[in-house]
């Protein structure tokens, strides 16, 4: 495959300083934090940071997008000039996802933003407010760590299309119950990947990528179809085709990943329970962590906008829900924004987002800045 844009490319990102922070987490895995950052105008003083996080299947490779104005070009602009961009564990820029793993979500929250956090605040000091821009299951698992007191000190976050409730639409629901087991015991593999249709012809991932074709007459991508089988419910089921760039539907093989069907199995616990709880009470090894994270968001005192695309297809109602929980449980801390026209993914990687979302999202950090 030719591809129009390189992998793992920083170029959409102008007149900036760039560096990469390798860090590991406390169960032993290696991460990263990708940094851009410009000097502030005039000679003043150090501005907030800003923290991204994507979510599963994805990387940070979607907040710098070159083909349109990207998050982290948009955020340098408009005077956040010191731009964090985390892949944790869940991101496809690692090799984690192409195992047969037991990772849950709270591996995520227990390990990766603790250290990242740590690694954010040893090159930044104490002084300057850091603010967090979150995705999809980036945005639950950050919120789970927010409400078990493993990430403090934030002066304000955006957390899109989920966060500590999980309600996604019935055929989701029914593909929870089924995926993991049909994935790994019945087809003998250990993650599903959108890239399968690249395969070599009759291999199992190719052959599974042709049938999921049949159900998906919305377009000529394999990719495209397989990503909508793999999350939500809908043709196409993360975002709508006339929100994306055709440059951005080409690269769906590199923008999102193999995804290790584990995770669907606590993402099918949360969704029974109704809110984002521990995978296994009682497990010491997460002792730290409570087992119903919504009951502890009561002590959050973070600023929250909880965001989403109205048209959302993977979360459905998730953030409204969740929104209404969290105003009763800390008061005046959290707000709600729908996005017309704009579902899951295309939230941050429309080709229009820029001027339909991201001056709500520097809004809001704008608010609680120091």
């Amino acid at each position: 495959m030719q591809r129009r844009i390189p992998l793992f490319t920083s170029e959409g990102v102008h007149d900036a300083e760039v560096t990469v922070h390798p860090f590991a987490t406390g169960d032993g895995l290696g991460l990263t934090l990708t940094r851009y950052r410009r000097a502030p105008a005039g000679g003043a003083a150090p501005a907030d940071a800003v923290l991204l996080v994507h979510g599963l299947t994805t990387s940070s490779d979607m907040f710098v997008m070159p083909e349109h104005d990207n998050l982290t070009a948009h955020l340098l602009d408009h005077g956040f000039t010191d731009v964090w961009a985390l892949d944790h564990r869940m991101s496809n820029r690692f090799p984690y996802d192409l195992a047969c793993h037991r990772f849950t979500l709270d591996d995520v929250a227990l390990y990766d933003f603790p250290a990242a956090f740590a690694e954010v605040r040893a090159h930044l000091g104490a002084a300057p407010r850091l603010h967090v821009i979150a995705h999809c299951l980036g945005a639950v698992t950050f919120a789970m760590s927010l409400a078990a007191g493993l990430v403090t000190d934030v002066a304000s976050a955006v957390v899109n299309s989920s966060a500590l409730v999980l309600r996604p639409p019935l055929w989701s629901r029914c593909k929870l119950r089924v995926v993991p087991g049909l994935t790994e015991y019945v087809l003998g593999l250990p993650y599903l990947n959108p890239a399968w249709p690249q395969d070599a012809p009759f291999t199992r991932g190719r052959m599974i990528a042709r049938l999921v074709s049949l159900f998906h007459p919305e377009c000529r991508a394999p990719s495209c179809h397989m990503v909508s089988a793999m999350w939500g419910s809908g043709r196409p089921a993360l975002y709508d085709h006339a929100r994306m760039s055709p440059v951005t539907h080409d690269r769906i093989p590199d923008l999102f990943g193999a995804t290790g069907v584990h995770y669907y199995r606590h993402i099918r616990a949360m969704v029974r329970a109704g809110r984002a709880v521990k995978y296994r009470p009682g497990d010491p090894a997460y002792r730290d962590l409570p087992d119903d994270y919504l009951e502890a968001a009561s002590g959050i005192t973070t600023p929250l906008l909880l965001t989403t695309g109205d048209r959302n297809r993977v979360m459905a109602a998730s953030n409204p829900a969740c929104q209404r929980e969290l105003a009763a449980r800390a008061p005046g801390l959290s707000r709600l924004r729908l996005f017309p026209g704009y579902g899951h993914q295309d939230v941050f990687m429309g080709k229009d987002s820029a001027r339909d979302v991201f001056p709500h999202l520097t809004d809001f950090l704008a608010e609680h800045t120091g």
